[in-house]
């Protein structure tokens, strides 16, 4: 079936079904172009929440499937590539967060919601790179544990000095593989270029950028810029939106290696299948959704 012709099945879909489409800044163009809404981990998980829909198809990994049925669970969620995980998220399970817990008791754990519904469900708010900072200053204690990400986590500690982040030993496989060899070859290219990195980078890439954001910050930092060439330090499905949305600007890719085959697998033919045979749908059980939801309702409260 030709691009054009599925497109066109798919809205089809989507009207008789009552189905919408979100998709996460790091699928493919064609996906993006097809999605109702395209945005980061935050974003999708506020959109799910309120969208008036029978069916939401999330084209993304299965950690934001499981968000979105945790806040909407009388909606069927279907992830159309089944086996897109998120190599960080599954770095954590139950038993290590307990474990991690005993380790540090009595401290209140903030979870990024780049981990399983069973983690969330364990920890006391969850979080994302747009609002980490946020939460951690909201919350009341001086002592917090973070999981999994420890990059995110370092990036957290330097800006709170009166508070200490424990954080669990995890990390994005993909963000963690730029070098700095690679930062210091592309500066000295692109001497007028603005760098711009995500905080799942290693701290010593971290301190060379010179924007640090979430995907949806690095969007909104470039577009609203006067600079008009910049390096971009995440995932390359954001260039797609970068370059669609500043024509008159240029964006460079901080390393090739920027690819996440996770958020690759997904292609138009699994939106179609997923919504015609309504397939892949993500069900949780409902003792760890109301335990998960109460941690994704307290990041949206202190966010």
């Amino acid at each position: 079936m030709e691009h054009t012709s599925i497109k066109n099945e798919i809205e089809k879909l989507k009207k008789e079904k009552n189905a919408i489409i979100l998709a996460h800044n790091y699928q493919i163009p064609e996906i993006q172009e097809i999605a109702d809404i395209v945005g980061d981990s935050l974003k999708l998980s506020q959109e799910a929440a309120k969208i008036d829909a029978d069916i939401i198809v999330l084209s993304g990994v299965r950690f934001m499937a499981e968000s979105a049925k945790i806040l909407s669970p009388s909606k069927k969620v279907l992830l159309p590539a089944y086996d897109a995980g998120c190599p960080m998220a599954d770095m954590i399970d139950v038993e290590k967060l307990r474990e991690f817990k005993d380790n540090h008791p009595g401290i209140p754990v903030i979870c990024y919601v780049n981990s399983s519904a069973e983690v969330k469900a364990e920890c006391d708010v969850c979080c994302t790179s747009s609002n980490a900072l946020k939460i951690v200053k909201n919350l009341d204690e001086d002592k917090v544990l973070f999981v999994p990400d420890r990059n995110l986590g370092d990036y957290i500690q330097k800006q709170v000095k009166d508070k200490e982040i424990i954080s669990f030993n995890g990390f994005c496989v993909t963000h963690n593989r730029i070098k700095i060899s690679e930062v210091e070859s592309i500066r000295k290219k692109y001497q007028d270029a603005v760098i711009l990195v995500h905080p799942e980078c290693s701290p010593e890439i971290v301190e060379m950028a010179d924007f640090v954001g979430s995907t949806s910050q690095i969007i909104n930092y470039a577009k609203e810029s006067s600079e008009k060439t910049f390096i971009i330090g995440t995932e390359m499905g954001v260039m797609h939106k970068l370059e669609k949305d500043n024509k008159d600007k240029t964006f460079y890719l901080l390393s090739q290696s920027l690819v996440c085959p996770n958020m690759k697998k997904t292609r138009l033919e699994d939106i179609y299948y997923a919504l015609k045979e309504e397939q892949y749908e993500i069900n949780i059980d409902e003792e760890i959704r109301i335990k998960a939801e109460k941690s994704l309702n307290r990041m949206l409260e202190l966010s």
